[in-house]
């Protein structure tokens, strides 16, 4: 157990120990569609954790929406239609395509040209030009 390895990457490793030969019943037979529920029932208590302003338990639930989240991800890759690494990638892309006002030259000053800059971009997207 090396504890210089990132929390995401070892949280990756512990999800396909799960899945794996000898792993977990309830992991191993879970689909895409079967774990929408708890998606969405961890993300509900994630919420409800963020109006108790207990920041332990927010704390909490995020890591349950991220093993949820590293879950499905995996199963996508064994169906082999993309891989994690692809889901970082798209991510940090977009965040920084959507962002050039902090990642490139574009500048606003006000939070409406953020708005429609923010809205420019993502139509920009649909139409496959992501050159906003």
């Amino acid at each position: 157990n090396d504890t210089r390895i990132h929390g995401a990457e070892h949280l990756q490793q512990i999800v396909h120990k799960l899945r794996g030969e000898n792993g977990c019943p309830w992991d191993i037979r879970q689909t895409p569609i079967s774990l929408k529920k708890y998606l969405l029932e961890e993300t509900r208590e994630l919420a409800e954790a963020i109006e108790s302003d207990a920041p332990q338990h927010v704390c909490e639930e995020i890591g349950d929406v991220y093993f949820i989240l590293t879950l499905l991800t995996l199963l996508y890759e064994e169906q082999g239609d993309f891989e994690a690494e692809q889901t970082w990638k798209g991510i940090i892309e977009k965040m920084i395509r959507r962002h050039p006002h902090v990642f490139g030259t574009a500048e606003v000053t006000s939070e409406k040209e953020l708005r429609e800059q923010w809205e420019e971009i993502k139509c920009a997207e649909k139409k496959g030009t992501n050159n906003a």
